[in-house]
C-alpha cells in the first residue's frame, strides 16, 4: 500500500503552495485515480511520490515505510510512465527495453512479449525516431512495466492512441491491478478514470475537492435520469424523469414507450459540481 499523509510542495520556497494537505492511500490491487486539469498539480504528487522532488512537508509511505528511509534497491519495484515519451531515439524499441531491464537486480519482462502486448512486435527492431507519437508512448508504457512493478505510476497513459489501441493499454493495466500492484494513475481525461479506477481524487487548485469510487461520487453529487421514448399519434416523443420519481411508473402505464434510457451524470459534470469550472487539459 501507498500512503500520503499532508504532503505539502512549495517551488518558490515562499508559501505559495503548488500542492497543499494531499492525503489518499493506494491499495495492493487497486487502481488509484488522480484526476485535474494540467497546473492542478498532479504531476507535483506523483514527483514526490516517486522520488523525483524531494518531500517537503508530510510523509510517503510504502507499506509502512517512508519514502525518505527507502534504499536504491526499493526502486526495483516502481515503473513509471510519463505522459511525454523519454525513450532513447538511437536505439530500436528491443534495444530500449533490453537496456533499460539491465537496469534492475530483480527479475524482468521478455522485451519481445511485452513488445508485442503493447502492439510494437512488428516495429521492435525499428529505431524508436521512426516511431510515431503513440508508438513511442507505447514503449514507454512496455518500459514501465518491465521490471514487473509493485507499484505502478501512469501519467496519460492513452494520450494520443487511437481507439483500438487505447482499448488494448486499458486491459493491460488492468491485469497490473489484477496482479496485484497498486496503480497511481494521473489523468485529465475523466472517461478514462471511470473506465479503470477502484477511487478517484479530483484535485483543484493542489487541492483535493472529492474523493471517492466514481460510483459512489456519481450517486452523491449526479442526478440520475431515465427517458422515455414514445409513440404519440404517430409521432416520436421524449419525457425525462428522476429515476426515483413515482411518476415515471405511471408515466410508463399510460404511455406507449419505445425505449428507455437511463443517465447518470458523468465524471466530467461531477468535477464541474464540485469545482465550479470545466475540466480542461
Amino acid at each position: 500500500m501507498i500512503t500520503v499523509n499532508s504532503v505539502y510542495h512549495d517551488y518558490g520556497g515562499k508559501g505559495n503552495y503548488a500542492v497543499s494537505d494531499i492525503s489518499f492511500s493506494v491499495e495492493s490491487g487497486k487502481i488509484f485515480g488522480f484526476l485535474g486539469p494540467s497546473g492542478a498539480g498532479k504531476s507535483t504528487v506523483q514527483n514526490i511520490m516517486t522520488g523525483l522532488i524531494p518531500l517537503q512537508r508530510g510523509e510517503v509511505l510504502y507499506d509502512g515505510r517512508s519514502i525518505k528511509a527507502l534504499k536504491t534497491k526499493f526502486f526495483n519495484q516502481i515503473g513509471v510512465s510519463f505522459e511525454q515519451p523519454n525513450v532513447y531515439a538511437k536505439l530500436t524499441g528491443y534495444e530500449n527495453l533490453k537496456y533499460f531491464a539491465a537496469l534492475f537486480s530483480v527479475p524482468t519482462h521478455n522485451p519481445m512479449e511485452l513488445l508485442d502486448r503493447v502492439g510494437l512486435r512488428d516495429s521492435a527492431h525499428k529505431k524508436a525516431l521512426e516511431y510515431s507519437k503513440g508508438m513511442r508512448q507505447r514503449l514507454t508504457l512496455a518500459r514501465a512495466l518491465i521490471n514487473k512493478p509493485k507499484y505502478l505510476f501512469l501519467d496519460e497513459p492513452t494520450s494520443g492512441l487511437d481507439p483500438s489501441t487505447a482499448a488494448s493499454v486499458r486491459e493491460l493495466i488492468r491485469e497490473q491491478r489484477d496482479g496485484g500492484a497498486a496503480v497511481f494513475l494521473t489523468t485529465h481525461s475523466m472517461a478514462l478514470a471511470d473506465s479503470l479506477c477502484d477511487t478517484v481524487a479530483f484535485l483543484d487548485n493542489g487541492k483535493i475537492a472529492a474523493m471517492d469510487s466514481p460510483e459512489v461520487l456519481k450517486r452523491h453529487y449526479g442526478k440520475r435520469l431515465v427517458t422515455v421514448v414514445y409513440n404519440e399519434a404517430g409521432n416520436e416523443r421524449s419525457e425525462s424523469f428522476d429515476m426515483n420519481d413515482r411518476a415515471l411508473a405511471e408515466f410508463l402505464l399510460s404511455v406507449n414507450p419505445i425505449k428507455i434510457h437511463s443517465q447518470e451524470a458523468t465524471l466530467e459534470e461531477i468535477f464541474l459540481c464540485v469545482t465550479g469550472r470545466e475540466l480542461k487539459s
